[in-house]
């Protein structure tokens, strides 16, 4: 763990009066959890396709509707 990451979790630890190692252990069920609830991208993909019915070029869709930013109107 990183000295940030230590004082972080000592610091949350004695703000809610617990062990930094609790601390720690929520964080990363909280993590796990978060991580659980994504799609692989491989699944996605493979997703994507059956949905479409065909193989999709993310590339070239993603350029054919870019646009510059034309900044802010002054």
């Amino acid at each position: 763990m990183t000295a940030r990451a230590r004082e972080l979790a000592d610091q949350i630890a004695r703000r809610e009066g617990v062990a930094a190692a609790e601390i720690v252990e929520r964080a990363l069920e909280a993590y796990a959890e978060r991580a659980a609830e994504r799609e692989p991208a491989e699944s996605f993909y493979r997703r994507l396709t059956a949905e479409r019915g065909e193989d999709i070029d993310l590339d070239a869709l993603i350029q054919d509707h870019r646009r510059p930013h034309c900044g802010i109107d002054l």
